[in-house]
């Protein structure tokens, strides 16, 4: 495995960019110089992340996001 992670990276398993393997390592996410825990995807080379919203869920189940732009910062949690 890499020693960096993935471009972009979805904890969603119905997205193309989910990787099991990768979030099993363990990905924190800094996004403009503070660390996130609520990331549910990011990419690092379009500056984005997108953020849970609380405990809101859309009709199908699946936890609102809002996406913000800025610096994304992934690192291995285990490095």
């Amino acid at each position: 495995m890499s020693e960096a992670p993935p471009d972009r990276l979805s904890v969603d398993p119905d997205s193309p960019y989910y990787d099991e393997a990768v979030l099993a390592r363990g990905v924190g996410i800094r996004f403009k110089g503070e660390e996130k825990t609520n990331v549910e995807e990011y990419c690092v080379s379009e500056g984005w992340v997108r953020l849970a919203v609380g405990k809101t869920v859309d009709r199908r189940g699946k936890q609102l996001t809002i996406k913000y732009s800025g610096v994304v910062e992934p690192f291995f949690q285990d490095a």
